[in-house]
């Protein structure tokens, strides 16, 4: 998986690409074979023709539920990303995928693989809107209510499975909502559901996070700070509710004891553990808001 590159964050943390599984791929996006995407891949995707171009860009959403790690990860997701990072897709294009993936959020994906990738493209896409925008409102709008139904419904967790390489739901909707977050077309109303949004995954029950979701979970959350649309008493009372004891009841009491416990004292350690490193060693004075709040709830953790 590639991570975005952010400047200017202390974050650390990255997911790999995995090997190629000796499976047989049945994509061949815009009839393009295994043997030609390989040649283009070492060509850097370099397709001079635009019509051709766009049409592969297009034929390659399909690809992103492959079950071949080297396929959806190492071709689709990178020549998509290559083509939208070097502005060589069309408007139209870019409309297309968008609403093709977000499409692909909601149909059945038995594997496993579609959804977290077709989430993993959407941010490239929504980082194309927020630094040429070309989205109208409704279109940006239902990004956004597509964008969270997706996250606050995801329940498969699996991050790196041996043999299968990355799904990575949590994390790749993190990157999603990061480039939602970054849009200055989006306002204080979209930024609170989002924020409450990414609140549901951040300590999800029975499950420890070990692939760095809190990594991911946390950039959106940090970078919200430098949008200065929250206050400190609002950022004080959102860190408040998200490190309590949510379901385990009004007390951590034995905590220790149970696996919902263990892994929400677990998960809140390391979401809240990297929220309070970049709000403190980063001299931003954005981050002097959330300070108090990140700081009070890591305190008030068992």
């Amino acid at each position: 998986m590639k991570r975005l590159a952010l400047a200017g964050l202390l974050l650390l943390g990255a997911c790999a690409t995995t090997p190629a599984q000796a499976q047989v791929s049945a994509c061949r996006p815009a009839g393009y074979t295994r043997a030609q995407l390989d040649a283009l891949k070492t060509a850097d995707w370099t397709i001079a023709n635009e019509e051709a171009r766009n049409a592969l860009a297009l034929g390659l959403a399909s690809c992103l539920g492959d079950p071949d790690s080297a396929v959806r990860d190492g071709i689709a997701f990178e020549a998509l990303q290559h083509y939208m990072r070097e502005g060589q897709l069309a408007t139209v294009t870019l409309a297309a995928l968008s609403a093709d993936l977000q499409a692909k959020l909601t149909t059945p994906d038995p594997q496993g693989f579609q959804r977290p990738f077709a989430a993993l493209v959407l941010a490239d896409i929504a980082r194309t809107d927020r630094i040429n925008p070309w989205m109208s409102a409704e279109q940006r709008a239902q990004l956004v209510d597509s964008s969270i139904a997706y996250l606050r419904g995801i329940t498969d967790y699996r991050g790196f499975t041996a043999g299968e390489g990355y799904r990575h739901a949590v994390a790749h909707t993190g990157d999603l909502m990061l480039q939602l977050v970054l849009n200055p077309a989006l306002g204080k109303p979209e930024l609170t559901r989002i924020r409450d949004a990414i609140a549901t995954q951040i300590a999800p029950a029975n499950h420890y996070y070990i692939h760095g979701e809190g990594e991911r979970l946390a950039r959106p959350i940090v970078y919200m700070a430098t949008r200065n649309v929250f206050s400190e008493a609002e950022w004080t009372q959102w860190f408040a509710e998200v490190g309590g004891p949510g379901p385990l009841g009004e007390t951590w009491g034995d905590w220790y004891l149970s696996d919902a416990g263990l892994s929400r004292q677990h998960n809140l350690m390391m979401f809240l553990g990297v929220v309070q490193a970049n709000v403190t060693l980063s001299e931003n004075p954005a981050f002097a808001l959330m300070r108090p709040g990140v700081g009070a709830a890591l305190v008030a953790l068992p």
